[in-house]
């Protein structure tokens, strides 16, 4: 695991930026194409907000692929990761090809859908984040890392729930859904390079687990630790209770 640890969200969201550019340049350059996985929520602001300038990057060559997704959530709900990518991404890079989850329809049917599309896209980026209970895309302690499918239906535990209330996107708990379609933790982990952006006081707890604790279920995050290229990025909050960091 590669860890930087920035003075604050916004120089982390520039590093994090670029160096998920010159893996996506790089892929590019290699394939004539490049697939990548976006993550959504207020870890990501600044990270998206930096890579959507980027104009060494042919988008046109970018086949974007979508984490996860409430289920019930019309694409127009304030809360929506469609309404999300689409606004903070999409709108402003017109990539190649877009493969958004459906969250208003049938569960089980989308996962089936995602999931062959994605099989067939070996993903070269992946930009995540880390829940504040250490998830991973929505997959809740105790994870599942064994797993095949790409996407399966989880439900969303009571601290992932609080962490949407906290970051404003519904106004009490009993307003988020309690279930999600979910990349699962084997299919994000076969992404050849992870860019794992994770800023905020609040996401210290789940940082020393995913660095310093055991690979556990109980710690999504902590698998990240078996990834060949992993690059965690963190600020001065997020780090502070880390013991042991080479930066």
């Amino acid at each position: 695991m590669n860890i930087r640890i920035l003075s604050d969200n916004t120089k982390l969201g520039a590093v994090a930026a670029d160096q998920a550019a010159t893996f996506i340049k790089k892929s590019i350059q290699e394939r004539g194409w490049a697939n990548i996985i976006l993550a959504t929520g207020a870890s990501q602001f600044q990270t998206l907000k930096h890579l959507t300038t980027r104009q060494d990057v042919d988008w046109s060559k970018v086949a974007m692929f979508h984490l996860d997704e409430y289920i019930g959530i019309e694409p127009t709900h304030p809360a929506s990761f469609q309404k999300y990518l689409m606004e903070r991404f999409v709108s402003k890079v017109d990539p190649g090809e877009v493969y958004l989850i459906k969250g208003d329809t049938v569960a089980e049917e989308e996962c089936r859908r995602i999931g062959t599309l994605i099989k067939s896209r070996p993903v070269d980026v992946a930009l995540i984040g880390i829940g504040e209970n250490a998830h991973l895309a929505f997959n809740d302690p105790p994870a599942d890392f064994n797993i095949e499918e790409p996407f399966i239906v989880v439900d969303l535990d009571e601290a992932c729930r609080r962490q949407q209330v906290g970051e404003g996107w519904f106004p009490s708990i009993d307003a988020v859904p309690s279930q999600a379609i979910s990349m699962s933790i084997n299919q994000i982990m076969k992404s050849t390079h992870l860019i794992v952006s994770v800023p905020d006081q609040r996401k210290s707890k789940a940082v020393k687990c995913t660095v310093e604790g055991p690979i556990d279920p109980h710690c999504p995050a902590s698998i990240l630790q078996n990834h060949s290229s992993c690059f965690l990025f963190l600020d001065k909050d997020s780090s502070s209770l880390l013991n042991h960091v080479t930066n």
